[in-house]
C-alpha cells in the first residue's frame, strides 16, 4: 500500500472535478483496507472511501486520506436447482458485473445494465432502474468496522433498504466499508419488461421471446439515448430523487397540470423529478460551464470546467423553483462532499 500526496481527484468521479485529496491510496485486498485504515486512524486523518465515484459532488479539496477501493472478484458460493449465490468484490465495475452474469446466462442483474459505479456502492444507493432494484436480487453483504477493524455480514432486513437508501447512508454512514456483496440470481430467467419503454424496444426490433443479452441491450439503447456518457460529459446520472407525495396533493396538483405523471408508492405516490424540472423551465439551460442535461432533465452536467460549488447552486436554484411552482422538495440523490 502505497500513500501519495495532493492527487487531483478528477480522473476518479464521473463529474470530472478538479479537487484534490491530501493523501491518496488505493486498495486492492482487506489486509491494504486494514492497513489504510489504520494509518488513517493513527494520524487523525479523516477518511472518504471512493468507489467508482459516479454518486458524488466534490465541493471542496479532500483534506484527509481518500481510500479508492478496488477489492476484485466474482464467485458462486452457493446454488441450487432455480438459484446461485454469487459473491462480488466492491471494487468490481457495476456494467462489467451485469455484462458477466449475462455471459453466464445468470438472471437478475439485466434491466441495471449501464449504471455507473462499482458493486459495493450498489447496496449503499439500493441503485435501481426499471422495475428492478438490488434488494430484489440481494442476499448479503460483507463490511469492515472503520473502528475495530473486524468484518460483519449484513442481510437484507439488516440493510434496511429504501428508495435509493439504506442503513449505510443513514444510521451506518462512515462506519463501515462494504468489501463484497453476494447477489441471489436465477437460473431461469423471469423479465421485467414492464417499466419504461424496454418492451417497445424489444417490439421494434421485432424480438417476441428476449435473451437477457436482448434485454440487456434494449436497456443500455434506452439510457444512451437520454443520459450523456461522464467520458463525454461530466454528470452522476440521476442527481435527484424522485419525490412521493401525498394522494391529496397529487390529485390538487393533477387539477392545474393533468400531464404530470405519477405511479402508487408506499408513502402515496411517487412522481417523476424529471418532469418537474422540466416543467419549471430548466432542461437544457445552460450557465457557465454547468447546466442541465438537454435530453434529461434529470441530469445536471459539467461541460468541461464547471466546480462543484457552481453544481450546487444550480441544483439549489432547481429545487427553490419546483417547490415554488409545485411545492414538492426535490432530494439530492448525489452525496456532496
Amino acid at each position: 500500500m502505497k500513500i501519495q500526496e495532493n492527487i487531483s481527484l478528477k480522473p476518479f468521479t464521473t463529474f470530472g472535478i478538479n479537487k484534490k485529496a491530501k493523501f491518496f491510496t488505493r486498495v486492492s485486498t482487506l489486509a491494504e483496507l486494514k492497513s489504510a485504515l489504520i494509518a488513517a486512524k493513527e494520524k487523525q486523518f479523516p477518511v472518504l472511501i471512493l468507489g467508482g465515484g459516479s454518486n458524488i459532488l466534490l465541493t471542496q479539496d479532500v483534506e484527509g486520506l481518500v481510500i479508492k477501493l478496488e477489492i476484485k472478484g466474482i464467485q458462486v458460493v452457493k446454488e441450487d436447482e432455480d438459484h446461485l449465490w454469487v459473491e462480488v468484490g466492491a471494487g468490481e465495475v457495476w456494467h462489467e458485473l451485469v455484462m458477466h452474469c449475462i455471459a453466464q446466462n445468470w438472471a437478475g442483474l439485466e434491466n441495471l445494465s449501464l449504471i455507473p459505479g462499482t458493486v459495493g456502492a450498489s447496496p449503499m444507493q439500493n441503485i435501481g432502474a426499471y422495475g428492478v432494484e438490488i434488494k430484489d436480487v440481494f442476499s448479503s453483504l460483507q463490511a469492515m468496522d472503520r473502528d475495530t477493524l473486524e468484518i460483519h455480514s449484513f442481510d437484507g432486513e439488516a440493510c434496511q433498504f429504501g428508495y435509493r437508501e439504506s442503513i449505510f447512508k443513514q444510521a451506518f454512514k462512515n462506519k463501515y466499508v462494504i468489501t463484497s456483496v453476494t447477489f441471489q440470481l436465477a437460473k431461469t430467467p423471469e423479465f421485467r419488461l414492464e417499466y419504461g419503454v424496454i418492451q417497445e424496444v424489444l417490439q421494434a426490433k421485432g424480438v417476441q421471446h428476449p435473451s437477457l443479452r436482448e434485454v440487456s441491450e434494449a436497456v443500455i439503447q434506452i439510457r444512451q439515448s437520454k443520459l450523456p456518457d461522464p467520458k463525454e460529459i461530466g454528470n452522476a446520472g440521476s442527481f435527484f430523487k424522485n419525490p412521493s407525495i401525498p394522494s391529496n396533493q397529487f390529485e390538487e396538483l393533477r387539477v392545474l397540470h393533468p400531464t404530470l405523471p405519477g405511479y402508487p408508492s408506499s408513502e402515496g405516490v411517487k412522481v417523476a423529478a424529471g418532469w418537474l424540472i422540466e416543467q419549471a423551465g430548466w432542461k437544457g439551460k445552460r450557465i457557465g460551464d454547468v447546466g442541465v442535461h438537454a435530453k434529461q432533465a434529470l441530469v445536471l452536467v459539467n461541460y468541461g470546467e464547471g466546480t462543484g460549488e457552481e453544481i450546487k447552486k444550480l441544483s439549489e436554484q432547481i429545487q427553490a423553483s419546483v417547490f415554488d411552482k409545485f411545492g414538492i422538495q426535490l432530494q439530492a440523490e448525489v452525496n456532496f462532499i
